[in-house]
């Protein structure tokens, strides 16, 4: 496809992902490129990830690995320090939403930079219709927008998903009406989980909190380490499992043996982890979700030291109780809950009141009962498909949504969270920045 027939692109979804997007896309020097960004939220820039306003909230990196700009990879860290927030050279891990803040002032810089070339639409996108020259996509509010290529940024669900119906996710807790003093029921011990648990307690809850998940295993913290150095001849690619988790485990125990840490082994694969997940066949990749990621997460996405220390002062204090095990059954008892946990060695069945449910599970079990309505659109009108682990939509290495009957589309192209299927590793922004310049360099080229 030419330059000429991809100069108009409408970008879905104003939080992290499409302000990167835009961001490298304005890198282009054509006078031709218009580039329109569609947010439902009240302010472009925040999206999900750094809308909240609790100062607990913290990064899970520090400042050195946040910016939103390829080119430019101490663009967050340099903001920063321009403004008073880093002084020294102690690891800084930043408020979410200060970076919320950061990608808003990026955004304001480019629309100020660009008035022509960049368009901003605060409305919901709820559907996409291919044309013969590119794609029309149509608002909540009745009117359209007409572009030569569409990118789908929309990033993670805000609601819970259709078996979940009696959660909420934890950005609703405030509006809950939750009993402060009763006991409450976490689904998942990942890194939302601790968001949740931050939240409740600065909202001056004071019962119980129980979180479950089949492990039930935290975050490990940051600490200081030297990623290892590996090459890609290094790595066994396209091994089923087994052999891989293997030549994992030999790998930390060298490491640890020379004085080193898990974590340098970590560290020093993650310029390979997208390859490595490609390199899989699908039932491999299938068993990595399903027997695996729990124990991968709590090692790959760590937590600032300062919250691990104060989630382990919750824990021994009695107010957080981590369960290994599953949600066996719920009934609606009013205004609370009646649950059932089967606990995973024991199989224990314990039954608890709590006053609300929350969704911190994560990763998506079915992309087609997404809450998001344009993505469901998408896949009921057969121009999009759940990628076999059905945890994102199809597409290819370049960002092409694939289609219903396996054809990868010319005008339709999705970037973060939506990806994983394809990326794994695409909730980060290291890794979020690094398809972004890639697309757009494709998409101006």
């Amino acid at each position: 496809m030419t330059q000429s027939r991809r100069g108009s692109i409408v970008i879905v979804g104003g939080g992290a992902s499409g302000v990167s997007l835009a961001a490298h896309l304005l890198q282009s020097p054509s006078s031709s490129l218009r580039v329109t960004l569609v947010e439902k939220r009240p302010e472009f820039g925040s999206g999900l990830a750094y809308s909240t306003s609790l100062p607990d909230h913290l990064l899970n990196v520090t400042d050195k690995g946040m910016s939103a700009l390829a080119h430019d990879p101490e663009h967050f860290s340099r903001w920063a320090r321009e403004r008073g927030f880093v002084q020294g050279n102690e690891p800084y891990y930043a408020p979410r939403s200060l970076y919320g803040r950061y990608l808003r002032e990026l955004l304001s810089e480019l629309a100020e930079r660009e008035p022509v070339r960049l368009r901003l639409v605060q409305e919901e996108a709820v559907s996409i219709t291919p044309s013969g020259s590119g794609v029309e996509v149509s608002l909540a509010n009745g009117a359209s927008l007409v572009g030569h290529v569409t990118v789908l940024a929309t990033g993670h669900d805000d609601q819970p998903e259709a078996d979940l119906a009696f959660a909420i996710k934890t950005e609703f807790v405030d509006s809950g009406g939750i009993d402060r003093t009763a006991p409450v029921l976490i689904l998942g011990t990942g890194l939302s989980m601790v968001d949740a648990v931050l939240l409740l307690e600065a909202r001056g809850h004071t019962g119980q909190i129980v979180a479950v998940s089949r492990r039930g295993l935290i975050p490990s913290p940051h600490r200081p380490g030297s990623p290892i150095r590996l090459d890609s001849a290094d790595i066994p690619l396209g091994t089923d499992l087994s052999y891989f988790l293997n030549w994992f485990r030999q790998l930390v125990r060298d490491t640890e043996a020379r004085g080193g840490d898990w974590r340098d082994v970590v560290d020093g694969l993650r310029p390979f982890n997208q390859r490595i997940w490609q390199s899989w066949s699908t039932s491999t990749r299938r068993r990595f979700i399903e027997h695996t990621k729990a124990w991968w997460d709590v090692h790959r996405h760590r937590m600032a030291p300062q919250i691990h220390a104060r989630l382990q002062e919750t824990i021994a204090r009695g107010r957080l109780r981590l369960v290994a095990g599953r949600l066996a059954d719920v009934t609606s008892e009013g205004d609370s809950f009646r649950v059932t946990l089967e606990h995973r060695q024991t199989r224990h069945a314990e039954t608890l009141s709590v006053a609300a449910i929350l969704d911190c599970t994560g990763i998506a079990k079915d992309v087609s009962a997404s809450s998001i309505r344009i993505v469901r659109g998408l896949i009921r009108q057969r121009l999009a498909r759940p990628d076999p682990m059905r945890i994102g939509l199809d597409v290819t290495t370049d960002c092409a949504v694939v289609d219903a009957d396996g054809r990868p589309s010319s005008n339709i192209y999705a970037v973060g969270p939506l990806t994983r299927g394809t990326f794994l590793e695409i909730d980060a922004m290291p890794d979020i920045r690094a398809q972004c310049a890639r697309l757009a360099n494709l998409l101006t080229a």
